[in-house]
């Protein structure tokens, strides 16, 4: 697993912390590349970092540079791209060298948009495999460890599992109760893939007991490499890792055609992604080929579907006049004989704050029945200005309980309109 394309620690350095945003249960954190801060997502399901959404102001420097093609999810054909050899990357008191980074310039592949801010790429193996990695996502801090200096912490609530590594990928044995009438654990063989928002993905006959849901809707499951995935979305049983059980968690079935190329390898079922890893403090052992995890505080909350049919995106800059309550003064006005009379005298700012508008609305859906449509950018969310907000604040709102009611501003065609609709449970 070690080579002449390697991160390490510097200065003598054991371990290192680093902060990080959750967006969308994803992991996006800052890395230095030729000297430019970039950010990027943590993502256990790629063996190639990838950098995108590049553009000139940007001013990053690619170093030995040639065209090739990059085939991934989703049912289109492969995308043009560049490999670009001998990188170096950074962050605090640690350095990566002699990086391959790919490099696609494809607009539709978009992921800043759908996550409120710029991500400029993702890494996965290559900095994985030089060290133990202990992600915490309650405290939002990543740990950097050298494999030579690891010494693990005694942890009688934790767990620690074989990983079995293919194409760079690490896979994990675990098992899933299929039947609703029945208590039947089906062993399955699932990617971790911490770059996939959803909980988990099933590949449909890839063994007898994963046969298509009876309760479902239809969805676009997201963006690939190669084009938009498909599929469709449910609930399990439940998922059992070791001792670790988890009740009723999400499922999307992505449809054959989006993943013929990840079904290369046979043994494969599905995926395990970031919206169960976020449930535990994750560890990280490439080196040693194993993963440890513990239960972290939100490891009981309840699995939940957007309930409102919206998909909102990213929408740039608004330009937005406020009150500065920084510089306000005081204004004597009268006669002094008689009773003092004081008025504020405000002054006013302009501020870049963040618009969003609905990239997409599902057929049928509460949100659609309201009147709302695809394009329309959203002002205001029960009373709140959304430039107050950030997106994945936003969401959060299309995510509380059944009949909660919901009341946007939108602006259409530069005029204002009011609607109203409650959150509807589309699986029951």
């Amino acid at each position: 697993m070690f080579g002449q394309s390697n991160f390490r620690l510097l200065n003598g350095v054991k371990k290192q912390n680093i902060s990080f945003q959750v967006l969308n249960n994803l992991i996006v954190f800052p890395l230095d590349l030729n000297g430019k801060e970039l950010n990027f997502i943590l993502d256990s399901g790629v063996g190639a970092t990838i950098l995108f959404n590049i553009h000139k102001n940007d001013s990053v420097t690619l170093l030995n540079s040639e065209k090739i093609k990059l085939q991934g999810l989703g049912s289109e054909e492969p995308i043009d791209a560049i490999l670009s050899k001998k990188n170096k990357f950074g962050f605090k008191n640690g350095v990566g060298l002699n990086q391959n980074v790919y490099v696609i310039f494809d607009d539709n592949f978009d992921l800043s948009s759908k996550l409120g801010i710029t991500v400029h790429g993702i890494i996965g193996y290559e900095i994985l495999k030089d060290f133990i990695i202990t992600i915490n996502y309650s405290t939002k801090k990543i740990e950097f460890a050298s494999p030579e200096n690891f010494v693990p912490k005694k942890c009688k609530k934790c767990e620690t599992f074989p990983l079995e590594f293919y194409k760079l990928k690490p896979y994990i044995n675990v098992g899933a109760k299929f039947d609703w009438e029945s208590n039947k654990i089906t062993t399955v063989k699932l990617l971790i893939d911490s770059g996939g928002s959803d909980a988990l993905w099933f590949f449909e006959n890839s063994i007898p007991e994963i046969t298509p849901p009876v309760k479902y809707f239809n969805d676009i499951l997201g963006e690939g490499l190669s084009g938009t995935i498909h599929g469709k979305r449910a609930y399990v049983k439940s998922l059992h890792i070791g001792n670790f059980e988890i009740i009723k968690p999400t499922v999307a079935y992505p449809d054959s055609l989006s993943i013929s190329f990840a079904r290369q390898f046979e043994s494969r079922n599905g995926s395990l992604g970031a919206t169960i890893l976020r449930r535990f403090l994750v560890i990280f052992n490439y080196p040693n080929q194993e993963i440890t995890l513990k239960k972290a505080s939100g490891f009981k909350d309840l699995f939940r579907y957007n309930r409102s049919g919206l998909d909102l995106i990213y929408n740039g800059k608004l330009l937005v006049m406020e009150q500065d309550n920084d510089n306000v003064k005081l204004n004597d006005i009268g006669d002094p004989a008689f009773k003092k009379t004081i008025t504020l005298a405000y002054n006013y700012k302009y501020t870049f704050k963040p618009s969003y508008k609905i990239f997409n609305i599902k057929e049928g859906s509460p949100a659609y029945k309201s009147g709302l449509r695809k394009g329309d950018l959203v002002i205001k969310i029960n009373g709140k200005f959304t430039y107050d907000l950030k997106l994945e604040e936003l969401n959060d709102y299309f995510f509380q309980k059944e009949l909660k009611r919901i009341n946007l501003v939108i602006e259409r065609d530069g005029k204002n309109y009011e609607y109203q609709f409650r959150l509807e449970d589309i699986l029951k």
